[in-house]
Protein backbone atom coordinates (compact mmCIF):
# COMPACT_ATOMS: atom_id res chain seq x y z
CA UNK A 1 0.00 0.00 0.00
CA UNK A 2 1.88 3.17 -1.00
CA UNK A 3 2.51 5.90 1.97
CA UNK A 4 -0.53 8.43 2.00
CA UNK A 5 0.17 11.76 -0.03
CA UNK A 6 1.11 14.42 3.00
CA UNK A 7 -1.61 17.40 3.59
CA UNK A 8 -0.90 20.88 2.64
CA UNK A 9 -2.90 23.39 1.86
CA UNK A 10 -0.95 25.70 -0.60
CA UNK A 11 -1.68 29.27 0.15
CA UNK A 12 -3.34 31.52 -2.69
CA UNK A 13 -2.11 34.50 -4.29
CA UNK A 14 -2.78 37.17 -2.02
CA UNK A 15 -1.76 35.37 1.07
CA UNK A 16 1.58 34.64 -0.77
CA UNK A 17 2.50 37.74 -2.57
CA UNK A 18 0.87 40.53 -0.14
CA UNK A 19 -0.55 39.02 3.75
CA UNK A 20 2.68 37.24 4.00
CA UNK A 21 5.23 39.54 2.86
CA UNK A 22 3.72 42.28 4.96
CA UNK A 23 3.60 40.65 8.02
CA UNK A 24 7.79 39.33 7.62
CA UNK A 25 8.20 42.61 6.41
CA UNK A 26 7.13 44.19 9.93
CA UNK A 27 7.95 41.59 11.92
CA UNK A 28 11.32 42.02 10.68
CA UNK A 29 11.51 45.85 11.44
CA UNK A 30 10.37 44.79 15.10
CA UNK A 31 6.42 44.87 14.82
CA UNK A 32 4.98 41.29 16.16
CA UNK A 33 1.35 40.71 15.37
CA UNK A 34 -0.20 38.59 17.30
CA UNK A 35 2.83 36.35 18.28
CA UNK A 36 4.14 36.54 14.83
CA UNK A 37 7.89 36.10 14.14
CA UNK A 38 10.32 35.05 10.93
CA UNK A 39 10.94 32.11 11.14
CA UNK A 40 14.60 31.04 9.80
CA UNK A 41 15.81 27.47 8.62
CA UNK A 42 17.92 26.04 6.54
CA UNK A 43 16.68 25.22 2.85
CA UNK A 44 16.90 20.98 2.24
CA UNK A 45 17.82 21.62 -0.88
CA UNK A 46 19.74 24.46 -1.38
CA UNK A 47 21.19 25.13 2.26
CA UNK A 48 20.07 28.99 1.50
CA UNK A 49 18.44 30.43 4.65
CA UNK A 50 14.24 30.47 3.92
CA UNK A 51 12.30 33.10 5.80
CA UNK A 52 8.67 32.61 6.52
CA UNK A 53 6.32 34.35 8.73
CA UNK A 54 4.76 31.84 11.41
CA UNK A 55 2.72 32.73 14.77
CA UNK A 56 5.05 31.49 18.22
CA UNK A 57 2.64 30.07 20.72
CA UNK A 58 3.68 30.26 24.26
CA UNK A 59 1.42 27.33 26.08
CA UNK A 60 2.60 26.65 29.82
CA UNK A 61 5.75 28.89 29.73
CA UNK A 62 7.03 26.80 26.66
CA UNK A 63 6.89 27.85 22.91
CA UNK A 64 5.41 25.85 19.96
CA UNK A 65 5.35 26.30 16.63
CA UNK A 66 2.08 24.74 14.77
CA UNK A 67 1.60 23.91 10.45
CA UNK A 68 -1.83 25.29 10.37
CA UNK A 69 -1.84 24.39 6.33
CA UNK A 70 0.14 21.09 6.91
CA UNK A 71 3.20 20.13 6.05
CA UNK A 72 4.70 22.65 3.97
CA UNK A 73 8.05 23.70 2.59
CA UNK A 74 9.21 25.12 6.04
CA UNK A 75 7.78 21.95 8.08
CA UNK A 76 10.14 19.89 5.68
CA UNK A 77 13.20 22.13 6.24
CA UNK A 78 13.02 21.96 10.00
CA UNK A 79 12.78 18.25 9.38
CA UNK A 80 15.70 18.11 7.33
CA UNK A 81 18.15 20.30 9.56
CA UNK A 82 17.51 18.11 12.49
CA UNK A 83 14.95 20.97 14.21
CA UNK A 84 17.73 23.80 13.85
CA UNK A 85 16.19 27.28 13.52
CA UNK A 86 15.49 30.51 14.69
CA UNK A 87 13.02 33.02 14.89
CA UNK A 88 13.34 36.75 14.97
CA UNK A 89 11.21 39.73 15.72
CA UNK A 90 13.32 42.98 14.66
CA UNK A 91 16.86 42.52 15.47
CA UNK A 92 16.63 39.55 17.92
CA UNK A 93 16.97 36.71 16.99
CA UNK A 94 16.34 33.43 18.79
CA UNK A 95 18.03 30.16 18.03
CA UNK A 96 15.87 26.69 18.89
CA UNK A 97 15.93 23.32 18.38
CA UNK A 98 12.29 22.05 17.29
CA UNK A 99 11.39 18.94 18.60
CA UNK A 100 8.01 17.38 16.56
CA UNK A 101 5.13 16.57 19.19
CA UNK A 102 3.33 13.58 18.97
CA UNK A 103 -0.42 13.30 17.36
CA UNK A 104 -1.79 11.85 21.18
CA UNK A 105 0.23 15.00 22.62
CA UNK A 106 -0.97 18.03 20.11
CA UNK A 107 -4.48 18.77 21.29
CA UNK A 108 -3.72 21.29 24.17
CA UNK A 109 -1.43 22.86 21.78
CA UNK A 110 -4.10 23.11 18.68
CA UNK A 111 -6.90 24.09 21.23
CA UNK A 112 -5.10 26.76 22.47
CA UNK A 113 -3.38 27.79 19.07
CA UNK A 114 -7.06 27.63 18.15
CA UNK A 115 -8.00 30.42 20.63
CA UNK A 116 -5.60 32.42 19.84
CA UNK A 117 -5.22 32.52 15.71
CA UNK A 118 -9.09 31.16 14.56
CA UNK A 119 -9.99 33.99 13.04
CA UNK A 120 -6.40 33.97 10.86
CA UNK A 121 -6.27 30.20 10.47
CA UNK A 122 -9.74 28.64 10.84
CA UNK A 123 -10.23 27.69 8.24
CA UNK A 124 -7.29 25.14 7.60
CA UNK A 125 -8.35 23.32 10.57
CA UNK A 126 -11.79 21.58 8.54
CA UNK A 127 -14.48 23.76 11.01
CA UNK A 128 -12.62 22.46 14.64
CA UNK A 129 -11.97 25.31 16.98
CA UNK A 130 -10.66 25.60 20.12
CA UNK A 131 -13.98 24.06 21.40
CA UNK A 132 -13.74 21.27 19.69
CA UNK A 133 -14.13 17.98 21.39
CA UNK A 134 -10.64 15.77 22.12
CA UNK A 135 -11.87 13.64 19.31
CA UNK A 136 -12.92 16.18 16.81
CA UNK A 137 -9.32 17.79 17.28
CA UNK A 138 -7.54 14.49 17.19
CA UNK A 139 -9.21 13.14 13.79
CA UNK A 140 -7.48 16.50 12.51
CA UNK A 141 -3.79 16.66 14.88
CA UNK A 142 -1.89 14.08 12.01
CA UNK A 143 -2.54 16.56 9.20
CA UNK A 144 -1.05 19.76 11.26
CA UNK A 145 2.45 19.25 12.34
CA UNK A 146 3.84 20.73 15.35
CA UNK A 147 7.30 21.25 16.92
CA UNK A 148 8.02 22.15 21.02
CA UNK A 149 10.96 24.46 20.88
CA UNK A 150 13.85 24.41 23.00
CA UNK A 151 16.31 27.19 23.35
CA UNK A 152 19.91 27.04 22.28
CA UNK A 153 22.22 28.73 24.55
CA UNK A 154 24.26 30.90 23.09
CA UNK A 155 28.20 30.06 23.31
CA UNK A 156 30.73 32.39 25.15
CA UNK A 157 32.91 32.95 22.17
CA UNK A 158 35.64 34.19 24.74
CA UNK A 159 35.24 30.69 26.01
CA UNK A 160 38.15 27.94 25.96
CA UNK A 161 37.14 25.22 23.97
CA UNK A 162 36.49 21.93 25.17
Amino acid sequence: MPEPTPHYRKPGWFTSRVFNPAVAFLTRRGISIWGSRVLEVRGRTTGEPRRTPVNLLTLDGRQYLVSPRGEGQWVRNVQAASGRLATIVGRRREEWVAHEVADADKLPILRAYLRRWKAEVGVFFEGRSAESSDDELAAIAPRHPVFALEPVEPTDPGAPAA
